[in-house]
């Protein structure tokens, strides 16, 4: 499969392997992968296929062992920690399954901070309006643990999104929340990537929310064993 000439993720023969007591782990062992401007790509795969790994190379937050990565047209292996902190603030939003909110901070502060951070003189603005479009205008002064999961991870959807990145990623972002909460916050997620057209990459072990991105990427032993288009392109064709 040649690359597609506008990816905005290219990844060709990645591997990372890590050192243990029993020697050397494979994680990652060869993955190459296009992924098109705007896509939204469900990566799913059997507990340690790699697929949290993969997404942890893809932000920038791990160094893969060897190939390229190419993110929004950045050769990743070729920056250092600074270059790397710049290109995830410029470019990538990240949720995780544990929200990974500041205690300390309010609902705004947490998603106005980073931007702050990253010089935008609009942040407490911009903030607010990213908390009212995930619908918590009336929680903008809760602290973490006075909010639910559900909009503890509203609070890490709006933080994620505020600074308009090109990609949007999330490692089973309803892995600790109820069904019906799940199912709000993919709403949610679906909404603001259709609404901003950003390249989306989903991990889950839900073949169903999976099977609404445009291309489903099916990981087993740190390899791509099938990519195949999800069911939402597949009803558009």
């Amino acid at each position: 499969m040649g690359h597609v000439a506008n990816s905005i993720i290219e990844l060709t023969g990645v591997t990372l392997t890590l050192p243990s007591l029993a020697g050397e782990v494979n994680i990652l062992r060869g993955i190459s992968l296009d992924i098109a401007p705007g896509e939204a790509v469900g990566m799913v795969g059997p507990s340690g296929s790699g697929k949290s790994t993969l997404l942890m190379v893809l932000a920038g937050l791990e160094s893969p062992s060897g190939g390229s990565v190419k993110v929004a047209g950045a050769e990743l292996t070729k920056l250092d920690e600074d270059g790397l902190a710049r290109f995830r603030r410029d470019h990538v939003g990240i949720v995780f399954q544990s929200f990974h909110l500041v205690p300390t901070m309010t609902a705004l502060e947490n998603v106005a901070v980073p931007l702050e951070l990253a010089g935008r003189a609009d942040a407490f603005e911009r903030a607010e309006e990213e908390l009212k479009l995930v619908g918590l205008s009336h929680r903008l002064d809760h602290y973490p643990g006075q909010l639910s999961g559900g909009e503890q991870q509203r609070v890490a959807l709006a933080r994620a999104v505020a600074g308009d990145p090109e990609i949007l990623m999330a490692d089973e972002p309803t892995g600790n929340l109820d069904a019906a909460t799940g199912e709000q916050i993919v709403e949610l997620m679906f909404d603001l990537h259709r609404r901003r057209g950003t390249t989306m990459v989903l991990i889950t072990h839900d073949n169903e929310l999976a099977g609404m991105c445009d291309k489903v990427v099916r990981l087993k032993d740190g390899k791509v064993e099938s990519v195949h288009p999800g069911a939402r392109r597949a009803a558009a064709q």
